[in-house]
């Protein structure tokens, strides 16, 4: 199974329905494949009769259980990488404009169980209100809706959340270059990042970080927002030295559009927060968007998370008190 293969199993695997070939051409984009109709239509003939993915009639493709024996013991280079490609791809596709505020943003897509919502409301309200989050705005969808490509499963409520990918997309509409480093844990005290007690390398990593922390139960987002203190998931990000004060400009215009999460940047060639840079690099630690749902988590409350699932139009999303009225009082509501 060569590298294009595994790539289109595993974006039918993050799938609970059916794919159509140009619905899969499109996140075959996302993960820096782009293939024609013919040659798209090659491989999969190939997959289906391998027994690894099967037609569901005109509705498309889904990936079979073998297809995902095959997938999980898929050979380690080829998942090593995945996630950092998927970062730097979303983040080119990213066109979200400040001035407008409308365009592309990248969301994380959670599933939470129907019966469990008014409770996993009630934990995330105050994340939301806080600078745990790159926004505080929001997309709710009901089972069998869909919020951007991602179809939400029945029985379960899905939230679409700003992923902070999309600062990247950001920064690199305004022409300065960003890497992503490392996704992590952050300790927090009296409301200020302190230092990392966790860490994961993007590059080489196949699963992201943030949602294995979340899944370990190694945050406090609760902590950190009620008694300012505690831990939250952030990543370390880099920018050239050049680009420093054009960069802190840039953090300033998405705090006054709305983007107010805790953003730290750092000094030129010095470590931030015991976390060394590169040469002639400026570091910088931004929170992550799935905070809420590393909350609800904390609260036991059971989570299904898909961090940088989808793009999705900004001017479309609510804030959190407005999402929540709208999904429960609005009899009109329709996914849009």
């Amino acid at each position: 199974m060569n590298k294009i293969m595994f790539t289109i199993l595993r974006v039918l695997d993050r799938y609970q329905e059916p794919l159509s070939s140009n619905e899969l051409a499109k996140e075959l984009l996302i993960y820096g494949v782009d293939l024609s109709e013919r040659t798209l239509r090659y491989y999969l003939k190939i997959l289906d009769e391998k027994g690894l993915t099967k037609i569901q009639g005109k509705r498309g493709r889904i990936i079979t259980e073998k297809g995902r024996e095959e997938l999980n013991h898929a050979f380690v280079s080829e998942r090593v990488n995945f996630i950092i490609s998927r970062i730097d791809s979303l983040a080119y596709l990213t066109d979200f404009n400040l001035d407008t505020l409308k365009g592309n943003v990248i969301l994380n897509i959670s599933f939470f169980p129907q019966k469990k919502i008014k409770d996993a409301l009630r934990v995330m309200a105050g994340i939301f209100d806080s600078r745990c989050v790159i926004s505080n705005r929001i997309k709710m969808a009901k089972g069998g809706e869909r919020i951007g490509e991602v179809m939400v499963p029945e029985g379960f409520i899905g939230i679409g959340t700003v992923c902070s990918i999309t600062i990247n997309g950001i920064f690199l509409k305004a022409g300065i270059p960003i890497t992503s480093r490392y996704g992590g844990v952050v300790k927090t005290i009296d409301g200020n990042l302190s230092r990392f007690t966790a860490l994961i390398s993007y590059e080489g990593s196949s699963i992201d970080p943030l949602e294995i922390f979340i899944k370990s139960r190694m945050t406090d987002v609760l902590g950190a927002v009620k008694r300012s203190s505690g831990k939250i998931l952030a990543s370390f990000r880099e920018i050239p030295v050049v680009c420093l004060a054009e960069g802190e400009a840039l953090i300033e215009k998405m705090a006054s559009k709305g983007l107010k999460g805790n953003i730290l940047i750092g000094k030129p060639n010095q470590p931030l927060l015991d976390i060394p840079v590169g040469v002639d690099k400026v570091g910088m630690i931004i929170v992550g968007g799935l905070n809420p749902i590393a909350a609800v988590e904390e609260a036991g409350i059971y989570t299904d998370s898909m961090a940088m699932s989808t793009l999705f139009e900004y001017s479309k999303l609510l804030t959190f008190n407005e999402a929540v009225s709208f999904f429960f009082f609005n009899k009109t509501y329709k996914s849009s």
